[in-house]
This record gives structure tokens, C-alpha cells and sequence, in this order.
């Protein structure tokens, strides 16, 4: 009865190689006919680690203007690199990099300086400095959404993101 037991696990793993070692790469899924640099779909095979990181807001870039100013933070392409530079110096901390998000949720403000709308060209000055690159080209599928405010006013973007451990 052992040898049995034995003989057909050695062979259920030797079926199982062959496909074990495909079903580890992360797929991300172009959008058709279209260079924007995003995922319409990035697909995680079972067995991986997902990694959740709470959304980040921008750092304070003059700490001598009041703490509720967007001067504090800067413009939304300034707050998307402080973001970004953010996640990534965390991720850093995991061993894992940009390359590894597979999803991110962008939570922008809109800007009186854009007639109350989110500014989404400004967002993407700052994102396409981290995505989309030579030395970056693992797009995320993402999300981009006008909020009505974050937690601070002088916050114009919040980001969040997850990532796969490989």
C-alpha cells in the first residue's frame, strides 16, 4: 500500500512540473491598439504572495507653508513623484519594486486650477516617471478617480497599490 501511495505522488509530481513552473509568471494583458501605459488586466497564478500597502499620500515639500496648503505639497505631478517615490522606497524595504504592482487605485482632488477637475495630465507626468520606462516597463491595470477631498486639503493625490512577491 506505501509503494503505491509513493509511486503516485512521484508521478502527480512529474505531471505537475511541466506546468508548475508556467503558472508562476504573472501575465499583464496590453490594452488593445493603444500605447497608453497601463494593464487592461494583469493575471496572478495561485501559490504567489499578494502584498497590500495602504494608500500613501505626498510628502511635505516646504515644510515653512501651512500644513493644510497645497504649497505644503507641491502641484499633482509633485505629489505623484513624492507618492511613487514613497511606494517605491517601501517596496524597496520588502524586496520587491515597482515592477511588482500588479493593481493601483489613484484617488486625485480636483484642482481649482483645472476648473475643479482632477488634473489626470499632471498625475500622468509623475506616473509615466516610474511606468511605462525602459528600466520599468511592468505596467499595473489601474483605477483613476476624482474624490471630493483626502484627508488633508492640501493633499491632491493619494495613491494605493498591490503587489505580487515572485
Amino acid at each position: 500500500m506505501h509503494k503505491i501511495i509513493r509511486s503516485t505522488v512521484a508521478l502527480g509530481g512529474l505531471f505537475a512540473a511541466p506546468f508548475a513552473a508556467h503558472a508562476q509568471d504573472v501575465v499583464r494583458y496590453k490594452l488593445a491598439n493603444s500605447s497608453f501605459p497601463i494593464s487592461s488586466a494583469v493575471e496572478v497564478p495561485a501559490g504567489k504572495a499578494i502584498v497590500y500597502l495602504s494608500g500613501k499620500v505626498p510628502p511635505v515639500i516646504d515644510p515653512k507653508a501651512p500644513k493644510d496648503s497645497v504649497t505644503a505639497y507641491g502641484n499633482t505631478e509633485t505629489q505623484t513623484v513624492g507618492v511613487l517615490t514613497a511606494i517605491q522606497k517601501q517596496l524597496q524595504d520588502m524586496h520587491l519594486g515597482m515592477g511588482n504592482i500588479v493593481k493601483m487605485n489613484v484617488f486625485l482632488v480636483g484642482d481649482p486650477d483645472h476648473g475643479g477637475h482632477m488634473d489626470f495630465e499632471g498625475f500622468m507626468a509623475g506616473y509615466t516617471k516610474f511606468f511605462g520606462t525602459k528600466e520599468q516597463p511592468n505596467l499595473p491595470a489601474r483605477s483613476a478617480v476624482q474624490v471630493a477631498a483626502l484627508a488633508n486639503p492640501g493633499f491632491r493625490v493619494e495613491i494605493e497599490v498591490t503587489a505580487v512577491r515572485p
